[in-house]
């Protein structure tokens, strides 16, 4: 144990015993545990300061003295979220040299959004070419980032930037038009694969490992948090940068629409990223404490949607449009189920939120068979295209999933499987949708003829 740290500890002591009720044999055990979570935040790369604040804020879970103590002295926690000015301090040098690497990526794809630009190709009048490359565009930088933080090996950065070189050829090489279903699906399935490409590049190389993939889930449920509440400030910042030059008669749409926004957007992918590493052993993870919220909503939402379908007996619309709806409420009901799995304690008893979970499995499945059942019906009737077999195969991957998880899910219920098995389970699946959206990028176009 750090010595800078035991003045706080005997602060922490001396408030404990001072607390009516509370004896000393109380807080000797409590110091144990606070010792032992210090230890641990340490080990983490935390300061003695940092870790000991929050190893009291999480103190405060399973105590209610460690909680008070924790609001009293908060202010002295956010203060510890921000770079400290002692240019002695090792780990403040590391999270510059972090903070640097992440403006040089940002920096970068802010740049490379440009460069089309460089030849002749217009934001706004080739719309074709950077709807195709968009994902590389704000993935790459990204990648090299994450290459940079974990030291990633040659063979590792061979292997990212090999799957990032098919993914330009695949997205330039087939000319596709703006017209063709295979266009859309690429422009679509692209980026999906290019993300779970920087997964490796965030495994350090370890994408094999369970644990790791599952912390890319995690990371992915937390960026995608950030992006938004990024994207929300950005909507702000340029209402106001319209408002206050229009107030003085210039015009800033070109600048806006052609620097800014495409700039900022694909910028806003590495800050974003950055600022979930930062803080992730902080600040206590979003996207778990968010499933809490959205899973009953969620429930009573595909239950209400059964509902009406057996009351009015309407089958579901397989439009593109509405196909891709469904998927992404399914994915959805998929994504609530793993980040809620994943910050359970597997030791605890089985719960109201675990049926309320397991019914939102269920009735995505039965959704998901619905409109299996469309799309087979649609094509029989007027065969294969490319949006009809990418949506097939898509919805059987789903279904997949979700039938086996319903499974598991139930077998948990009833006392007679581990909870990670659930969690082991989703994470095995992932490359599973990778393969499926290489398929759809590389194999599609040829196989219907550029259709």
């Amino acid at each position: 144990m750090s010595e800078d740290t035991e003045p706080q500890i005997a602060e922490w002591r001396g408030y404990m015993l001072g607390r009516r009720g509370v004896v000393e044999s109380d807080v000797d055990e409590l110091e144990d545990h606070l010792r032992g979570r210090i230890a641990d935040l340490g080990e983490a790369g935390l300061r003695p300061d940092e870790a000991f604040l929050i190893a009291v804020k999480r103190m405060g879970s399973v105590d209610e003295l460690s909680r008070e103590f924790a609001r009293e002295h908060s202010e002295r926690l956010w203060k510890q979220l921000v770079l400290s000015a002692d240019p002695e301090s090792g780990a403040d040098r590391a999270r510059r040299r972090d903070l640097v690497a992440m403006i040089a990526c940002a920096a970068v794809a802010a740049v490379g959004i440009k460069l089309p630009a460089l030849f002749g190709l217009d934001w706004d009048s080739d719309g074709i070419f950077y709807a195709r490359n968009l994902g590389l565009f704000a993935l790459a930088p990204l990648a090299a980032y994450f290459a940079w933080r974990r030291g990633l090996g040659r063979g590792a950065i061979a292997i990212v930037a090999g799957l990032f070189a098919l993914g330009a050829v695949a997205a330039n090489a087939y000319g596709l038009g703006e017209e063709s279903q295979s266009f859309a699906l690429s422009a679509i399935h692209l980026p999906l694969a290019l993300w779970l490409v920087v997964g490796v590049a965030y495994a350090g190389g370890e994408w094999r490992s369970a644990r790791r993939r599952m912390d890319f889930i995690r990371f992915t449920g937390e960026w995608f948090i950030y992006m938004n509440l990024i994207g929300l400030g950005g909507s702000v910042l340029t209402g106001f940068t319209f408002g206050v030059f229009s107030a003085i008669g210039v015009d800033v749409e070109p600048f806006v629409v052609e620097w800014l926004l495409p700039c900022g957007a694909v910028a806003a992918v590495v800050v974003a990223a950055w600022l979930v590493e930062a803080k992730q052993s902080v600040i206590e993870n979003m996207a778990p404490v968010l499933t809490r919220v959205f899973t009953p909503l969620f429930a009573v939402t595909l239950l209400a949607v059964l509902v009406a379908i057996a009351v009015t007996t309407n089958a579901i619309d397989v439009e593109r449009d509405m196909l891709i709806l469904f998927d992404l409420l399914l994915v959805v009901v998929l994504g609530l189920v793993l980040y809620s799995i994943s910050a359970r304690d597997p030791g605890s008893r089985v719960g109201v939120f675990d049926w309320m979970q397991f019914s939102l499995v269920v009735s995505a499945l039965l959704i998901d068979i619905l409109v299996l059942v469309a799309i087979t019906g649609r094509i029989t009737e007027w065969g294969l295209t490319p949006n009809k077999t990418a949506a097939l195969g898509l919805n059987l991957i789903l279904f997949v999933n979700l039938a086996w998880s319903a499974w598991l899910y139930w077998r948990i219920i009833k006392g007679r499987k581990p909870f990670t098995l659930l969690e082991r389970w989703q994470t095995d699946y992932v490359p599973v949708y990778a393969t499926w959206a290489w398929i759809v990028v590389l194999a599609f176009p040829p196989i219907f003829a550029f259709a």
